[in-house]
């Protein structure tokens, strides 16, 4: 068990819900609601906002996906707001400039349509109340007068400093005369706030198939980029059907791939076979058993995961009962398995609406690495992801790069429904991380009855490589405490303790629904800038 907690105690609400990353992001939610708007209005509201107050973690430039449940058909939906890479993104076009690698920064590794207005429009339009001018307001607003910059920003834009001075734009935007903003002072982006106008002005076509469209792909091809205004204006996400799972009488719900959100699933069905409550909360055995469930789910994944458009994904046997308990067979309670892994990036932000009507939005979105490519298109105030840059360059691998081909994602977001209803929406940022965070915050709450926010505040364990660290390494918080590393280290697990309360965990975020409907409480990551705020 730890040693010290973090402050525990959850938000509660009576009719709604909202919790961000970032207390700006949730407040602009719960203000919609406040003034009529519904779960799905909030969402957008709240993503909008991130995607100006959390520019280093997401933007417009970049993807999301979303779960999304209507209280009137009682039906779980996912929305894949991911995008495609350019006509002419081939593996032939890297190789004829000497590469053997996708970039990870700069214009070449944008090679992917930004799907994140188009999952903004798909999203509101469907189920919102309001009008999606309505809904931009909040963000623009902060884009336009600024907002005071968060210590996680400021953290980032220090660490990320040389890579946000290579290209003029972005410096102009993230170091005004060169400087870093700090802490609490007024940091502003003017043309974000122009391109999002015109967007809440003149709709989804604005960013896909007009000036902002055309703005983008100029400056890209400027720089010798392969984007092109083609390839945004056959731009579309899609309504999917959500994956399913179950743990301990719960239905599990998840983005299906090219999302990876079927590694929690599997994880969690290994992990039934199991007595997690008699292990007792932060024991070695606790930690032992999330961490070899999760390596072997990651096996799969990366021997499967990509555009299923493009390659045959079996997750019939992946999600089957049968090969839970299969896995669960494999795993020794003494002995850490020497399974791979592979770099995946972090800049990420989950976060999650309930509304009084019962209508609830699960959802996540990213530019991948911090700052994403680090490139800014033109004056359009738009950080550009580096998403595509996970595509592989060997034509043998399942996930390599082809044109109009959906990369491997990690963006995750999960709803668990009992009784046909959601009970907990969860999800976090991280990367290589998501899955492994959503095992230990869903498992805290069911079968440790933990509420939202101490699941989110308790001690917590990365296993594997983060991008830019190649290490199988499983780092955990100095508050899981000695004897237990020490356990974990002779199992044979390369153990690294880190700080009490680390960000390298990820910023995890949980909504729980009373079975009776008669109330919520939420929980923010305190990793994170954010907030869980009810009403």
């Amino acid at each position: 068990m730890s040693e010290t907690s973090l402050a525990a105690e959850s938000a509660y609400g009576a009719k709604h819900m909202v919790v961000s990353p970032h207390h700006l992001a949730s407040a602009a939610g719960a203000a919609i609601l406040e003034r009529g708007g519904n779960a799905f209005d909030a969402a957008v509201a709240v993503s909008a906002c991130l995607a100006v107050v959390y520019p280093h973690m997401t933007g417009m430039g970049g993807d999301s996906f979303w779960l999304t449940y209507h209280s009137s058909d009682s039906e779980v939906r996912a929305y894949n707001a991911s995008g495609r890479s350019g006509r002419l993104a081939a593996i032939e076009a890297f190789a004829g400039l000497g590469m053997e690698a996708i970039p990870t920064r700069g214009p070449l590794s944008a090679i992917t349509v930004p799907g994140m207005a188009d999952g903004w429009f798909a999203v509101q339009t469907k189920y919102g109340k309001l009008a999606f001018a309505e809904v931009m307001k909040t963000a623009i607003a902060y884009a336009e007068e600024g907002f005071p910059m968060s210590p996680d920003q400021y953290e980032n834009t220090v660490k990320q400093e040389q890579t946000l001075r290579r290209f003029p734009h972005t410096s102009a935007i993230y170091l005004p005369d060169g400087k870093i903003v700090k802490p609490g002072e007024r940091f502003k982006q003017r043309e974000l706030a122009a391109s999002l106008r015109l967007i809440a002005e003149q709709g989804r076509d604005a960013f896909y198939k007009g000036p902002i469209a055309e703005s983008i792909a100029t400056a890209l091809q400027e720089q010798g980029g392969l984007l092109t205004m083609d390839d945004f204006a056959e731009h579309s996400g899609e309504w999917v059907k959500p994956i399913k799972g179950s743990y301990r009488g719960y239905d599990v719900y998840q983005v299906p791939p090219n999302s990876q959100g079927f590694v929690a699933i599997m994880a969690l069905q290994i992990l039934e076979h199991f007595d997690i409550r008699a292990m007792g909360h932060g024991s070695y055995d606790y930690y032992h058993t999330m961490v070899e469930a999760l390596k072997l789910s990651f096996r799969d994944r990366n021997l499967y995961l990509t555009d299923p458009a493009f390659a045959d994904i079996p997750l019939d046997r992946l999600l089957s009962k049968p090969y839970a308990e299969q896995l669960a067979a494999a795993i020794k309670s003494g002995q850490a398995s020497p399974i791979d892994s592979r770099p995946v990036g972090s800049d990420t932000a989950y976060a999650a609406v309930v509304d009084s009507e019962g209508n609830s939005v699960s959802f996540i979105q990213s530019l991948y690495f911090e700052f994403g490519s680090g490139f800014t298109a033109g004056n359009t105030g738009i950080l550009l992801q580096n998403r595509g840059s996970f595509f592989s360059l060997d034509s043998n691998h399942v996930n390599c790069l082809q044109p109009r081909k959906r990369t491997f994602h990690t963006l995750m977001p999960a709803m668990a429904c009992k009784g046909g209803k959601p009970a907990y929406l969860f999800g976090t940022q991280g990367g290589e991380g998501q899955p492994q965070t959503q095992l230990a915050v869903f498992t805290r709450m069911v079968d440790f009855g933990m509420n939202p926010q101490q699941a989110v505040s308790e001690p917590r364990f990365v296993w594997g490589r983060t991008w830019g660290a190649p290490t199988l390494e499983l780092k955990i918080e100095g508050r899981i405490g000695g004897e237990v590393a020490d356990r974990l280290s002779e199992a044979g697990h390369l153990v690294r303790v880190m700080n009490d309360v680390d960000g390298i965990m990820g910023h995890a975020h949980a909504i729980a629904i009373a079975p009776d409907g008669s109330g919520l409480s939420g929980g923010a990551d305190p990793r994170s800038d954010g907030a869980a705020i009810g009403g």
